[in-house]
């Protein structure tokens, strides 16, 4: 019966998800069926088992699994994990039309951190196409990824190109459950975690017009067997599916829409993906094993859990002297505990405000005579940097990208919205003209950290580039765009040695793992932003709470604010690792890099706490938040990721006198109730191994 009732509602989830397929990709219609479709199978209110620090530990059958899998899979001359299919033949099921041969396996370190990097390199017999995969296994991490490319290397057009799958594969992890997210709508429910048995028909992710806004590309599978955490890169029209199988779980991920003939020289490429496999039934083992893969070898060694306060907002018209006024005025508790001073929209020359007037990436010269390098100097002086915003590839007509733009053919992508034009980063030149002059504007302005915005979802204007720039040739408009932004981003980091760059997106709607290699969110959702006449939801204090609980199970960095008075309570629900004006919490901040465990998950309820802990088996933090409706002064905590034999100190953060000491084991096992008189009430724990 039970077994009947799962077909019923996999089946309805299919219908369901065949709806949205032919529902316009960016509207609230697609996104609603698509969360409606998991909600058939899956629960939010998700309980997690206690695990010890040796339970935390990658042991040498999760790295001996991941090599195993790596070398069958990816280094291999057989049926690889990925798939394409090259003049109506699919790779698979036609290995012998190409000739396979696995490069030798780099040095560890020599490509990235961590990495032990292969070139495999399959070129077709039939045709001019060759096949490159970038594959790298990182061994401390039990994780593997992989990127293919493809090239026409003849002097005429090759066959279609189509299918092109980074991975199609079935993983033997028995009968299965997936953990997977929210994206940012935005909500009060923005990244909810969803806990649902995989089912027996695919389970389709995707994004909403280029950006992700349904879902996170990020997943989380508990098998039988083994688990793994699957992670995608790809800043577009990202596609994953999921589906139960005899022996486990078949994925595949790819560019969702893609199809057409490679030109001569012409490269594309395929989303990267990334594996991370764990033994342990425990699904935080997978969580937080992706996370310090993602700490030690995904971002760059610039980012770093940072705090930031404001210098001016978007409706700000103030000037050099007001602002170097203000830097000097700032109190010496605030000056040693931010890193950056926040400068958000509107410091190029307006026209009526902030939004209309994006592409000229020039200080306004009515108000900065002498561009940034004053303000910059100020700041530096009391122990910050700065943070400045722009939208580089958006371009509102009059600005002198936009002209620029206009001059030369291919760079600009018009939808007859005058503040709506794209410039074309899938043009090499386009690209390179960019990139130099932000790179450029950063350097001169002594900008510290780059906040890149985009407040537009691409999808549409790809697709029209498709037909007017590449001969009706699906995707590749996007393809080129998506890699060339890497090269984008990739050259201010290069120019600006040391530069962090903040991915906004409208908040949070540029999630992914190749972005995560180049920047972190310092705004994960739009939900936060305060309207023009100050105001904010009513529940930004609890949704921000459960904001960062969710995310928290797939980044160790992000960052956001809750502007306006509140007290203490609103204050401390935004801690976060990259945080806004949180000012003494500067161990706090460091301990949400670390390990995750979530403790207690409350959603938005007021009558209910929410608790989460960060940390490593020898210090770390647990934040409870009692909300105003929450009748018990007594909160039930149990702790994770101790060493069971050592003995542990923990006390209130607001009364340091009070500790108490007691093994790693009854801190795990026993719990402790922790008392909270004041409602609502922000409490922080501090624990710390003794001797």
């Amino acid at each position: 019966m039970l077994y009947r009732f799962k077909i019923i509602f996999c089946l309805f989830q299919a219908l369901l998800l065949l709806i949205s397929s032919f529902s316009a990709y960016d509207s609230g219609f697609k996104l609603k069926t698509d969360r409606a479709a998991m909600a058939l199978t899956g629960v939010t209110d998700i309980s997690f088992d206690t695990i010890d620090a040796d339970g935390m530990k990658v042991s040498d059958a999760e790295k001996q699994r991941c090599r195993d899998w790596f070398d069958a899979n990816i280094r291999t001359v057989g049926a690889p994990a990925y798939d394409l299919t090259a003049g109506g033949k699919r790779l698979r099921s036609h290995l012998a039309d190409w000739e396979i041969t696995v490069g030798d396996e780099s040095a560890i370190g020599a490509v990235r951190r961590g990495d032990k990097t292969t070139c495999i390199s399959l070129k077709h017999k039939k045709s001019a196409l060759t096949a490159t995969v970038e594959a790298t296994i990182y061994e401390d991490f039990a994780t593997c990824e992989w990127t293919v490319y493809i090239q026409n290397d003849g002097d005429e057009n090759s066959p279609v190109v189509r299918e092109f799958y980074a991975a199609d594969c079935t993983l033997e992890t028995g009968l299965s459950d997936v953990y997977f997210s929210k994206g940012s709508d935005p909500a009060a429910d923005d990244f909810e975690l969803t806990l649902s048995s995989v089912s027996l028909t695919p389970m389709t992710f995707n994004a909403n017009g280029g950006r992700s806004a349904s879902w996170l590309p990020y997943f989380n599978v508990r098998g039988e067997n083994f688990g793994f955490v699957t992670a995608t890169g790809w800043t577009g029209q990202w596609r994953e599916t999921l589906r139960q199988t005899a022996k486990g779980v078949h994925i595949t991920a790819k560019q969702e829409y893609f199809s057409g003939y490679l030109t001569p020289g012409e490269t594309v490429r395929s989303p990267l993906v990334s594996l991370t496999f764990y033994e342990n039934d425990n699904a935080l083992k997978g969580f937080n094993t992706f996370r310090n893969w993602e700490s030690a070898c995904v971002y760059t060694e610039s980012a770093f859990p940072l705090t930031t306060t404001g210098l001016a907002n978007e409706f700000d018209r103030r000037g050099t002297e007001e602002y170097i006024a203000q830097i000097n005025s700032l109190p010496e508790e605030v000056c040693s505990e931010a890193d950056f001073l926040w400068r958000d929209a509107g410091w190029y020359p307006i026209k009526n405000d902030w939004y209309d007037s994006v592409g000229t990436w020039k200080p306004d010269p009515d108000r900065f005579s002498e561009g940034f390098a004053p303000i910059s100097e100020a700041a530096e002086a009391r122990g910050m940097k700065l943070l400045l915003w722009f939208e580089p590839e958006r371009c509102c007509e009059g600005t002198e990208v936009y002209e620029e733009c206009k001059l030369h053919e291919g760079w600009l992508i018009e939808v007859g919205d005058a503040n709506r034009n794209m410039v074309n980063l899938a043009n090499d030149d386009a690209c390179a003209y960019l990139g130099a002059l932000v790179a450029n504007a950063l350097k001169e302005n002594k900008v510290g950290l780059y906040r890149q915005d985009f407040n537009f979802s691409p999808l549409e204007l790809w697709r029209k580039a498709d037909k007017t720039l590449f001969g009706g040739r699906t995707g590749f408009e996007e393809n080129h765009y998506v890699t060339n932004l890497y090269k984008y981003l990739d050259t201010l980091l290069e120019v600006n040695p040391g530069l962090i760059i903040d991915n906004c997106a409208s908040g949070g709607k540029r999630l992914d793992l190749e972005m995560s290699r180049r920047s972190i969110p310092l705004w994960r959702s739009d939900y936060n932003c305060m309207t023009a006449d100050g105001r904010l939801p009513d529940d930004v204090a609890e949704a921000t709470q459960s904001m960062t609980y969710g995310v928290s199970f797939w980044l160790p960095l992000h960052g956001t604010g809750i502007g306006g008075e509140g007290g203490e309570y609103r204050a401390r629900s935004a801690m976060v690792p990259c945080a806004q004006t949180v000012i003494g919490y500067r161990f706090v901040r460091g301990s949400m890099a670390k390990n995750y465990y979530p403790l207690i998950w409350g959603a938005r309820d007021l009558d209910k706490f929410l608790a989460m802990q960060y940390g490593d088996a020898d210090s770390g933090t647990v934040l409870i938040y009692k909300r105003e409706k929450v009748g018990e002064d007594v909160c039930r905590i149990t702790l994770n990721g101790l060493d069971p034999a050592k003995e542990y100190e923990v006390f209130d953060d607001d009364h340091h006198e009070s500790v108490t000491v007691k093994t790693g084991e009854e801190w795990m096992r026993e719990g402790f109730d922790f008392p909270i008189p004041e409602t609502p009430k922000a409490a922080i724990l501090i624990y710390r191994a003794v001797g």
